[in-house]
């Protein structure tokens, strides 16, 4: 059933666990997330993320997320991930998305507020509800970011308490990214996590939190970052990884390898991203 956001994530904040929000840039991935849910009876978060345009177009693959959530027997809310501008915003809120983040972390403060500002208001007419980023979740350039972390000042990966209360009360944000030391994409070294920081943002704020960056995170961490109020857990990479190895384990077990059919890879690596997905999923719901 096609749920809002906030139903989800008001629970994970009273019960301390996390809901896995998986970005679907294709139909396998889409299938596998819902099954996976569905498997483990749990809600779970379809998202689409703006960088992905390129790869899968949002009117394209918006509709068949939004079908899924509708006929799946568990909750599911569809979000739109990493929205860097209003218009592409506002198109996902008329295709019916349930939520929406507007990610304006990587610009200052009031230039964040203003924009975060604006998300909000727009999305009030849609009764969507609508996530914010505050301090800078790093972007390696391996991962096709941006951000050289040797250049960024020390606490540019760590999000201030006080200036997560100011930002929330100004915006009127339903929850909030937050930094905490990890970084998009693959890591080329261990990333350094401050747990406390969570904790101490959640009792300035009283909103859920959500990680971004998980990769590289041991499952362990993950669960502390949860149990001191993470709330919403942003996933992809591994689950993406997963579907390639999946058809690779195809390729290499096939007697024929030039016969395989693309609809044979495409089924072995919706299987193996559906069960990355339920590994997943065990961890954030802690148990």
């Amino acid at each position: 059933m096609l749920v809002k956001m906030s139903a989800l994530l008001k629970e994970a904040y009273d019960k301390h666990v996390g809901v896995g929000a998986f970005n679907t840039p294709n139909l396998e991935a889409v299938r596998a997330t819902v099954a996976a849910a569905e498997a483990r009876g749990e809600g779970v978060i379809l998202q689409h993320a703006q960088l992905h345009e390129s790869l899968m177009p949002m009117d394209v693959i918006a509709p068949v997320m939004l079908d899924a959530a509708k006929r799946a027997s568990v909750p599911v809310a569809v979000h739109l991930d990493h929205g860097e501008d209003l218009d592409y915003l506002k198109r996902a809120l008329e295709l019916g998305f349930t939520s929406i983040m507007i990610d304006a972390s990587a610009q200052p403060y009031e230039d964040n507020v203003a924009v975060t500002k604006a998300a909000v208001e727009m999305a009030k007419a849609y009764d969507a509800d609508v996530e914010a980023e505050l301090g800078r979740v790093i972007r390696p350039a391996s991962g096709g970011g941006t951000d050289d972390p040797d250049n960024l000042p020390p606490d540019a990966a760590y999000t201030d308490p006080a200036a997560a209360k100011a930002f929330v009360d100004a915006t009127g944000v339903d929850c909030l990214a937050i930094a905490f030391g990890t970084a998009h994409g693959v890591y080329t070294s261990k990333p350094v996590l401050d747990v406390n920081r969570v904790a101490e943002v959640r009792e300035a704020v009283q909103l859920p939190l959500v990680m971004h960056g998980g990769s590289g995170v041991t499952d362990d961490e993950m669960q502390k970052a949860i149990a001191n109020g993470i709330c919403k857990i942003n996933y992809f990479t591994y689950m993406s990884l997963a579907g390639g190895a999946g058809v690779r384990a195809l390729i290499d077990g096939a007697d024929d390898p030039a016969g395989l059919r693309f609809d044979q890879m495409a089924q072995a690596a919706q299987d193996a991203m559906q069960a990355d997905v339920e590994r997943a999923m065990a961890v954030f719901s802690r148990g």
